[in-house]
């Protein structure tokens, strides 16, 4: 049962031909009226759906909607508080089935889960060591887009680095389903594209991947069947064109150029007061000695009158400081204006 990662373009294989007998023919996951309560906030209430085999189904709701907690009851992270959940056709609330589901089902967790101190490349070498059958580290690596950080420690990797080594670290054990928390979240356009083109070989090679996700950009290319979820409760439920309907088609008419209705008068713009819009208030003319305004109504009235404008009053002379001239004893070279005679000092031997 080779990974696609292992096979050519166009090959592909069955995925459930390692599952027990009746088990192939039952839905990857059922899920039947499940609940989760924390305290007095119920989170999940009664949600029910199904992921069929070899087939990708997107969980779709927003942040709060109770994602997260629903994939968490399926990997058995969480126990739920009522419901029945079946993963590959096995009981996940019995622990006997924990052995036998680890061996078949990858987690990718959204917080990723990874340990910070080991090397990327000793990360997804430890766990392909855990199963009987696991793929390529190195090839798996390379296909992420992570070769070159294959020795660098995983603290010191990036946030979209971390979600494709965890990614890897789900696939790495080739499992029957998957479940992928959020896979695309922190990644650039070019290593989400690589991401979907990985997910849609992985389902096309007949595993079955069950992903959270809040863009419906991203169910609508990837899955083949949407779960909407909101306040805990399945709210819609079906393919992506069914819950996306038809594209809108619009049509626009033009009316004969004699039907058509003339512009709308615009109005008068308002009348400006003696501030301008976001300006500095207009001075107003100094006034003239009559008490009016120059330019105003006291000099059109003289106008019509034919008076002449009075003379205005004549200003006192200015004043000018002058300095008076230092005397002549100060003039002489060697003396300070405001120096006496100069006078000896006598030095002792």
């Amino acid at each position: 049962m080779p990974l696609p990662l292992d096979t050519p373009a166009g090959a592909s294989f069955d995925a459930s031909s390692g599952a027990p007998d009746g088990a192939a023919t039952a839905p990857a996951l059922r899920v039947a009226g499940l609940r989760k309560t924390y305290g007095a906030r119920e989170v999940v209430r009664g949600l029910s759906f199904t992921a069929a085999r070899g087939a990708l189904t997107a969980v779709l709701g927003p942040n709060g909607a109770g994602k997260t907690t629903t994939i968490e009851c399926c990997e058995g992270l969480r126990r739920p508080d009522g419901g029945s959940l079946e993963v590959l056709g096995l009981d996940r609330l019995q622990r006997a089935s924990d052995a036998e589901l680890r061996k078949r089902v990858g987690v990718m967790l959204q917080d990723g889960g990874l340990p910070l101190a080991p090397r990327a490349r000793s990360v997804l070498t430890h766990v392909a060591r855990l199963h009987d059958r696991p793929a390529d580290p190195d090839r798996l690596l390379a296909r992420l887009g992570l070769t070159d950080v294959a020795t660098t420690p995983v603290r010191r990797l990036s946030g979209g680095q971390r979600q494709r080594l965890a990614l890897a670290v789900a696939l790495v054990g080739r499992p029957e389903l998957v479940f992928l928390d959020e896979p695309s979240a922190g990644l650039d356009p070019h290593s989400r594209l690589a991401v979907w083109d990985l997910l849609r070989e992985l389902r096309d090679g007949g595993t079955s991947i069950v992903l959270t996700t809040h863009l419906m950009s991203e169910a609508e290319e990837l899955a083949d069947r949407v779960v909407v979820i909101d306040a805990g409760r399945v709210v819609a439920e079906g393919s992506p064109a069914e819950l996306v309907g038809p594209p809108e088609l619009r049509v626009t008419r033009r009316r004969p150029r004699a039907a058509r209705r003339p512009p709308p008068a615009r109005p008068a713009p308002p009348r400006r007061s003696g501030r301008r819009a976001g300006g500095p208030m207009r001075r107003r003319p100094p006034a003239s000695p009559d008490g009016g305004r120059r330019g105003g109504p006291a000099r059109r009235s003289r106008r019509r009158a034919g008076t002449a404008r009075p003379p205005r009053p004549a200003r006192p002379p200015r004043r000018r400081r002058v300095r008076a001239a230092p005397p002549e004893e100060s003039r002489r070279p060697g003396r300070h204006a405001c120096s006496g005679p100069r006078r000896a000092v006598p030095v002792r031997p």
